[in-house]
């Protein structure tokens, strides 16, 4: 019998891993186990040999530098891409920053340079994804996106700062990037995980207590995993999700919808 989620002879795009305890990290556990090819990226030297250990745990063999801020390290990971498989067939988005004076101070003080750089970095660069996989995709006769993005966007999260600005913009490219490119059988989903302790997530002040008030609030009294993350994430890139589109999709013990 064929498990729902199969993404055997699927290629896929996977970015963010900064160590073994990231989202992406999660993310790329489940698709090698659904049966997907993975291509990671890194974003510097420095950060290569963080990623290293999860690199030859799951076997992967393409992986390339991939730095958001330099358009040719984009460019040069998918003409790798397609001189390795030829095709994509998924695309995961997971990447996020903002100056630490903007992510904890108020937003009315958010510096035009500064606000720019998180737009850039934490959204636009989705944008630039989606548009340097789109003809690997269509070479694969469709293919799904998916971002990671969080509550933070819709509600007001202490301490998160212009990083919510971001995210609301984020998942609003994902609804419009959606439209564009349904025609082509490419869908466009974000994932909307509940608090956890990755090293981006050690940078917000107070996290700790946002983690606390998650289980002591959420219906099912519980943190996600970057497992959790992963089986959604794989369900979604998956023939299971195949008219799953446009959509922000919550993996959170049910806190978002606590008043």
């Amino acid at each position: 019998m064929t498990p729902i989620v199969n993404l055997e002879g699927k290629v896929g795009l996977i970015t963010g891993i900064a160590n073994e305890k990231s989202i992406s990290t999660g993310v790329a556990e489940a698709c090698v186990d659904a049966g997907a090819k993975l291509v990671l990226t890194y974003q510097n030297e420095k950060t290569r040999a963080f990623i290293e250990p999860v690199v030859h745990r799951l076997g992967v063999e393409n992986v390339y530098l991939l730095d958001v801020t330099q358009p040719e390290t984009i460019d040069a990971t998918f003409a790798a891409i397609d001189a390795a498989f030829g095709k994509l067939d998924f695309a995961i988005h997971s990447m996020a920053f903002a100056k630490r004076d903007d992510l904890h101070g108020r937003v009315v003080d958010t510096s035009a340079d500064g606000f720019a750089l998180a737009m850039d970095v934490s959204t636009h660069s989705f944008v630039r994804l989606a548009k340097a996989a789109e003809p690997l995709f269509e070479k694969a006769g469709g293919g799904s996106l998916v971002t990671m993005t969080y509550l933070g966007s819709e509600k007001v999260i202490a301490n998160y700062g212009v990083m919510g600005l971001c995210k609301a913009a984020l998942e609003a490219a994902t609804r419009y990037m959606a439209y564009e490119l349904g025609q082509k059988n490419i869908r466009v989903n974000a994932v909307s995980p509940g608090p956890l302790m990755t090293r981006a997530a050690s940078g917000i002040a107070g996290f700790d207590g946002l983690m606390a008030s998650a289980v002591d609030r959420a219906p099912m009294h519980s943190l996600v995993t970057p497992e959790d993350i992963g089986a959604l994430t794989a369900f979604l890139v998956s023939d299971a999700g195949r008219l799953i589109t446009g959509g922000v999709h919550f993996v959170d013990a049910g806190y978002n919808v606590m008043g």
